[in-house]
């Protein structure tokens, strides 16, 4: 496959730098940490929020760094976990007298990486708690996961819980919205191809042309079942079902729904899956309070996307439609 890459080793560190120079009013670089933070944190009464893992999944994690979403990220190579040092530099960077989040998502690797950092920064007198996000409904465990994996629904937690420190919410505070949130969302995914890492230069994985892995992992992982291809809708109903059931959702819930691109999917088929998830719920007497259409968490090329559904009540509806701002803006 084809890519605009350098050297592959310096594709992280490559991309972080657009970012930054795309942004320079917002965010500054901590090259040697791959860390990329809000040029105005810490702020000593405000809560900061950071979050790290691979690249590769691009917006998340340091592109969702801005106002009301997360103060800082740092990142791994592609689909591996960032040191630890990276992660633990990244806590004292945005460590304030209001304390630091982290959000982590359900991955070995990432856990192993933020639990070391968290105790060297509290060793340090840091005030600093940490979350697993666990949305993905697919399978109970999986190749580089005990417990279900930190998918696409992520975004919704770092939304509330940035709104929530812009608020000036406590730190346990803080910790209790990504702890609704966390228990109110649910996700799964499902790919058409497969993707290729730009060091490695191969697909990751082999699929048949007329087949879908159903409940795919943001690296490749094995979900549900390999299936024959088939129509947009029926997909769709698959993901759903899945989904909606798991919680379970309820007629008259107020729902965000979110069809995420994994990163090769045109926007025109998002669109198509997202009328009919809307259409679906809809159907079972559920009301879309909100709706994200787009790439939230990718999986560098690979053609697929992912259904999330998070339930509503007053205070996530509000937090979700605080202002925020992040690097990738449509205009």
């Amino acid at each position: 496959m084809k890519k605009f890459v350098n050297d592959p080793a310096n594709f992280v560190p490559e991309f972080m730098k657009g970012v930054v120079l795309a942004n320079p009013d917002l965010l500054e670089a901590v090259p040697e940490f791959q860390m990329i933070k809000r040029k105005d944190r810490p702020v000593a009464d405000k809560v900061s929020i950071v979050q790290g893992s691979g690249s590769g999944h691009e917006p998340a994690h340091v592109m969702a760094v801005g106002p009301g979403m997360l103060d800082g990220a740092c990142q791994g190579p592609v689909f591996a976990a960032p040191p630890v040092d990276a992660c633990y530099e990244t806590i004292k960077a945005l460590a304030s007298d209001a304390g630091v989040l982290v959000l982590v998502n359900n991955y070995q690797g990432d856990r192993m990486a933020w639990d070391m950092a968290c105790e060297m920064a509290e060793a340090e007198g840091i005030k600093v708690k940490q979350f697993i996000i666990n949305d993905d409904v697919a399978v109970k465990d999986s190749l580089y996961t005990v417990g279900r994996r930190g998918v696409a629904g992520n975004f919704f937690v770092i939304k509330a819980c940035g709104a929530a420190a812009e608020a000036g919410k406590s730190l346990d505070e803080v910790y209790a919205v990504a702890e609704k949130v966390n228990n109110n969302v649910r996700t799964m995914g499902v790919a058409l191809t497969s993707c290729t890492p730009p060091a490695k230069g191969t697909p990751i994985f082999e699929i048949g042309e007329d087949e879908m892995e159903v409940g795919v992992g943001i690296h490749g992982e094995p979900g549900r079942q390999r299936a024959k291809i088939t129509s947009a809708d029926q997909i769709t109903e698959t993901l759903f079902e899945a989904v909606q059931t798991d919680l379970p959702f309820q007629s008259g819930d107020r729902v965000a729904l979110m069809i995420n691109g994994l990163g090769g999917t045109p926007p025109a088929e998002l669109y198509v899956l997202y009328a009919k998830a809307h259409e679906l719920a809809e159907g079972k007497g559920l009301t879309v309070a909100r709706n994200y259409v787009g790439e939230y968490c990718t999986s560098l090329e690979m053609a697929g996307a992912s259904l999330t559904m998070l339930k509503l009540d007053s205070e996530l509806e509000e937090m979700l439609a605080a202002p925020a701002e992040i690097a990738t803006r449509v205009f």
